[in-house]
């Protein structure tokens, strides 16, 4: 399966153990946001499209923060697709897979990451190509035992969790071979963004990147 890909998704899974998932309300948060986690060593962001400025937000983040690997997360359809590749991100993730956007994504310009909670989703996505897979809702689908025994049949895929991931599960997650990343709003509360407390969000960020590291 050749896919048209500026970027490799193997890179952006390997790039921070904690993938953040921002919602985004007020575009005067997004720069000082992503700085703020950037600084706490975490560069890959998605932003949901689950907020009216999500498309601005990303458009912004890849104008001012070209370093930063911006991403749109809630991507469920091939015209989202274009929207979130055409306001600049860098990669787009799905909480599921529909034969269009699996479709779309094959001939996009930026790496799908689309999402499964099943055997038969995954083998869907394999079919089409793709071997970096979301795992959703990972908690309420079984969570750490439901990845391991899908990986057992399926050595080759990677996959990033998400839903339900808190700084009390995610070292289990990341302790297995097949799971390099783990999406995660806890990095980010709402509280801390409302309140325009940076330097916290900066800590949370450290301390969940530097917990990755020691895990062995």
């Amino acid at each position: 399966m050749s896919h048209t890909w500026k970027y490799n998704v193997a890179d952006i899974f390997a790039t921070s153990p904690i993938v953040p998932v921002l919602v985004i309300h007020d575009i005067d948060h997004a720069i000082p946001l992503a700085k703020a986690l950037i600084a706490g060593g975490i560069s890959v962001l998605e932003v949901t499209l689950r907020t009216p400025v999500a498309l601005d937000v990303i458009r912004l983040i890849a104008t001012e923060l070209p370093d930063a690997m911006i991403g749109a997360g809630t991507v469920t359809n091939a015209q989202q697709l274009q929207q979130v590749t055409d306001a600049g991100a860098k990669f787009a993730i799905s909480p599921g897979m529909t034969a269009e956007l699996l479709s779309a994504g094959q001939a996009g310009t930026i790496p799908l990451i689309p999402g499964i909670s099943s055997t038969s989703d995954l083998m869907k996505g394999k079919d089409a190509g793709y071997t970096h897979l979301k795992f959703f809702p990972a908690e309420a689908v079984g969570g750490v035992k439901a990845i391991k025994s899908i990986a057992g049949p399926f050595p080759d895929m990677i996959f990033c969790p998400t839903g339900g991931i808190s700084p009390a599960n995610y070292l289990d997650y990341l302790a297995l071979p097949n799971i390099p990343c783990v999406g995660g709003s806890w990095v980010a509360p709402d509280e801390l963004v409302k309140n325009g407390d940076w330097d916290g969000i900066t800590e949370l960020a450290r301390v969940a990147v530097s917990g990755a590291k020691q895990n062995p």
